[in-house]
């Protein structure tokens, strides 16, 4: 393997295999769970050593991924391309960049700590756990194809590939609306796939009268992007903006998206917010921009007016909430608002924020999903009312559901601190009004967090789902009261503070956030490269480009 060399791939040609091996090891561990199905203990140790040798995988990659060379014009490296359908122009092309390379970190990083949270997890009667850790890993699997996919035809396979295991992961092994829920989730995501296929056709179409012959190559259709005219740009935009825009997802595209959160089980509510729905904002920077550079600069004042709005509404639809999983959701159609400022503000600081945005996004709200069930796990209540005063009991897991809210909130020293910052710094000079909508959301965050965390963890000891489960740990019999003031001295009876395994799924989550927060460095020099070549292909000047792209 050798990153530093970034000649061209001939079509046909071959090249680096690491990635096909990146894409096969989780698909391997999947297949390999049927036959483990009996044998539950075997099934998940398997399923977590096949997520640890892909977390080593990822960080090999990390370290092959040549900086220097991707400042130098290498646009992709690790590079694979083999023929696929060549009456098509369609190949199996895979390739990372700085942007790509740290959204499959994230999904590396996340996925054996989801394990270790199900490792217990009680299944609905008759699912195995096989199964359930077989689906999280052909999760993964498709995430590492759309990420990595540099054929655009076999991107839009990816995302199409993906809505199946998720989609079983939520109608098998989700909460009591789970069927309603995933029917949702497939429906908004397929109808998305169903219109950018006609664009993607059109984009074959517009190849061949081009260039000469139809493509799918990524690097091909960008090439070609500025011969393009702008009224075809717009309608072959379109296609792919409301695929993307429902995935995001961006208002009023997002309906999908607390149903399918609130019913997922927790470790699919985390793939699902934190990583899957980022193929969304991730094909904003990937494809729409590179590839429709015109109509992307006409339309963006229509995108921006989706984000902000998206930011205030969703903010304050969260303030309402009484589940916590639509809660949590709710938050998070918020951020996806700050991500779409970033991107279509059109500056490199504000490109770099918006990737940020996703990788420290994944953390939080992959932190907030992990406590909500948690506390689920000590209740069984998914209703906020139900919980009330369990820093009297937990301080532990209150200290850590605080944090998270921190971290959602963008307090500074913790990671999303950095990224909205850097949306905010780069979007104002091109997007000024935009950007001052956008930092009402800010104070929105700081409500609707206190909020949460008000009702659940602080005050006297209340609510039914703890006095249900401190009766559960031996205060007094069935249907017995118990005194909020004598509960507050019984700590961890009956709702005990964090478990060993909870700690271990927390702490690495922790680390990250509190490092992130304070030196975000590495992840910015991954991807600031690939930001600069976005500007570039974008054919914009970027304002802040005297100042560089803060680090």
């Amino acid at each position: 393997m050798t990153p530093l060399d970034t000649a061209p791939i001939v079509p046909g040609s071959g090249g680096d295999p690491f990635l096909i091996v990146l894409l096969l090891v989780p698909v391997v561990g999947a297949l390999v769970m049927y036959p483990l199905r009996a044998n539950t203990g075997l099934a998940k140790a398997v399923a977590m050593a096949t997520a640890l040798l892909e977390l080593v995988l990822v960080v090999v990659a990390w370290a092959l991924y040549s900086i220097p060379a991707a400042q130098a014009g290498a646009r992709f490296q690790l590079e694979f391309s083999m023929s696929w359908i060549p009456a098509f122009g369609t190949h199996i092309a895979f390739g990372v960049d700085g942007i790509a390379l740290a959204l499959i970190g994230l999904t590396a990083f996340l996925v054996p700590g989801l394990m270790l949270f199900a490792w217990a997890e009680k299944l609905p009667e008759g699912r195995s756990a096989a199964g359930y850790f077989a689906l999280l890993l052909a999760t993964q699997a498709t995430l590492v194809g759309v990420f990595a996919a540099t054929d655009v035809f076999l991107f839009y396979v990816f995302f199409e590939a993906m809505l199946v295991p998720m989609y079983f992961l939520i109608g098998r092994f989700g909460g009591p609306r789970r069927q309603y829920a995933a029917v949702k989730f497939f429906l908004y995501s397929l109808l998305g796939g169903l219109i950018m296929l006609a664009s993607l056709i059109g984009l074959f179409v517009v190849s061949e009268q081009q260039l000469g012959q139809g493509t799918f190559t990524w690097a091909d259709l960008q090439a070609m992007a500025s011969s393009v005219p702008e009224s075809t740009q717009i309608w072959l935009f379109l296609g792919f903006f409301v695929a993307f825009a429902i995935k995001a997802p961006l208002v009023p595209f997002h309906t999908w998206l607390p149903d399918a959160g609130a019913e997922a089980p927790i470790v699919g509510a985390v793939l699902l917010v934190g990583v899957l729905d980022k193929v969304g904002t991730y094909g904003f920077l990937r494809y729409l921009l590179p590839l429709f550079p015109q109509a992307s600069q006409t339309l963006a004042p229509l995108v921006l007016v989706l984000a902000v709005a998206g930011i205030v509404y969703a903010a304050l639809l969260a303030v309402a909430q009484t589940d916590m999983g639509r809660f949590v959701a709710y938050t998070s159609v918020a951020h996806f608002g700050f991500i779409a400022l970033g991107v279509f503000a059109f500056s490199s600081q504000a490109f770099a924020g918006a990737t940020l945005y996703m990788v420290n996004h994944g953390l939080s709200t992959g932190m907030l999903f992990v406590m909500v069930g948690v506390l689920i796990s000590r209740g069984g209540s998914r209703l906020i009312a139900d919980y009330g005063g369990v820093a009297k009991l937990a301080p532990v897991m209150a200290g850590c559901l605080l944090l998270a809210g921190m971290s959602s909130l963008a307090l500074p020293g913790t990671n999303s601190f950095v990224s909205e910052f850097l949306v905010l710094v780069g979007s104002f000079p091109n997007r000024p009004v935009f950007t001052v909508i956008a930092t009402i959301g800010i104070i929105f965050a700081a409500l609707y967090v206190l909020w949460f965390y008000q009702r659940t963890m602080q005050g006297p000891v209340r609510g039914t789902a703890v006095m249900a489960a401190l009766e559960r740990g031996g205060a007094g019999g069935p249907g017995s009261m118990i005194d909020p003031a004598v509960a507050a001295q019984r700590k961890g009876s009956g709702f005990p503070d964090l478990t060993g395994r909870e700690i271990g799924v927390l702490v690495p989550l922790i680390v990250a956030i509190v490092v992130l927060g304070f030196y975000p460095g590495p992840v910015l020099d991954l991807i600031n490269p690939s930001v600069t070549a976005t500007m570039t292909e974008l054919g914009l000047p970027d304002p802040v480009v005297a100042g560089g792209i803060a680090r």
